[in-house]
């Protein structure tokens, strides 16, 4: 939860910019390489228009965090940003200090442009390290190394008040010890936050077809859940415990816009390929825009908007994805929500099933989380828990 204990779910904004300098081999995000130098006024301008639009649909609201996320949104110039999230306040309101992170890779990274993200409202950033190999970072396809990354935590240490950072685990001929060595030194580094991935993949991206060619060979299940067990130890000992299952904070310093995600709060997407959920007429809208970045363009400058599809959820489907997203949680589902969503309780008895196998536990009366053991079994708990 906050600092201040808040665990209302929230209403966030994410904004995408699509562009990346290059294309990681096993990203399957919504980025695009362009050879030529992006008009960023121009774009900027595209994402104001579908702001206005979406603001219409959702009538005012407070915003409770702000994610610039990508791509590479530490390619924009500082005063692209200051005018996306000048935007943002001028159609919801936005009060003084909420939580406003901007995506960041450690090769892009400069002081001047930190110091003017800094001024521009930006007040954490998340940079995208996934690896403190040099090794690995060039299987991984990352333009920076070591040296590079841990520069660039430090500037962003002492330029913003929050920071994150990702690495991704269960690499190719990772063993245990190492990546037990490599998490300690990511956590000497690390300011409050870090967001650490098992690498999985991904259906069209570069990785599959290498995989598939017998290129390299990934960790088999039972050393992937080790190194997954080996993750949650060394950062629960050293005080950056899990809150989410691949998220891991000092206590009060979550990150706040994807505890709206996981909280199954309200959010709009801005910009190619983003995606939305808000509550509009009493019932809860799933938005999704065009993915290429020139056909979002041209369609926002035709009729205000890049929206390309969507639908309204029904009951059944909000708690569903309420329940899919809120295990994710060490504090659980929120059980009377989910019961008004649905108009049902969930299964007594699956719950004490899954209880005797030591896979979920109930936090008092009022809410229910998966065990350590549950979480690496997701998927299966929460397919149980829906029946």
């Amino acid at each position: 939860m906050n600092a201040d204990g808040d665990r209302t779910p929230g209403f966030g904004v994410y904004l995408h910019w699509p562009f990346c300098a290059a294309k990681c081999p096993y990203c399957d995000f919504n980025s695009h390489v362009r050879h030529q130098p992006v008009d960023q006024p121009r774009f900027a301008a595209a994402f104001r228009r579908e702001m206005a639009t979406m603001r219409e649909r959702t009538g005012p609201r407070t915003v409770t965090s702000i994610f610039l996320g990508g791509g590479t949104p530490s390619l924009m110039e500082p005063g692209t940003v200051g005018g996306l999230l000048d935007a943002v306040a001028e159609h919801w309101d936005v009060p003084d200090g909420i939580e406003v992170t901007l995506e960041a890779n450690p090769s892009s990274v400069e002081a001047d442009r930190f110091r003017g993200y800094r001024a521009a409202g930006v007040n954490r950033v998340s940079l995208g390290v996934q690896a403190l190999n040099d090794r690995d970072l060039k299987f991984l396809g990352r333009r920076h190394n070591v040296a590079e990354a841990l520069k660039a935590i430090e500037l962003a240490r002492s330029t913003f008040p929050r920071l994150s950072f990702d690495l991704i685990y269960a690499r190719p001929g990772q063993d245990e010890a190492a990546w037990a060595a490599e998490l300690e030194q990511a956590i000497d580094h690390a300011a409050d936050h870090l967001s650490l991935y098992q690498l999985t993949i991904e259906d069209g991206t570069r990785f599959q077809l290498l995989h598939e060619a017998g290129k390299f060979v990934m960790p088999d299940a039972d050393h992937a859940a080790r190194l997954y067990e080996i993750t949650h130890a060394v950062t629960e000992a050293r005080g950056l415990p899990a809150y989410e299952i691949s998220n891991h904070a000092r206590p009060g310093a979550e990150s706040r816009h994807n505890l709206v995600y996981w909280r199954y709060g309200e959010y709009v997407g801005v910009g190619p390929g983003a995606h939305g959920r808000f509550v509009q007429d009493g019932r809860r809208h799933v938005t999704f825009t065009e993915k290429m970045p020139e056909g979002w363009l041209d369609l926002v400058e035709a009729k205000g908007h890049g929206v390309t599809g969507g639908e309204i959820l029904t009951r059944s489907e909000e708690a569903d994805e309420l329940l899919l997203m809120g295990l994710r949680l060490t504090e659980g589902i929120d059980l009377p929500r989910y019961e008004a969503l649905s108009g049902r309780p969930l299964s007594g008895r699956r719950i004490m099933d899954l209880q005797d196998e030591g896979l979920v536990e109930p936090i008092g009366n009022t809410h229910l989380r998966a065990t350590a053991r549950g979480m690496i079994v997701l998927d299966a708990v929460v397919a149980d828990l829906a029946r």
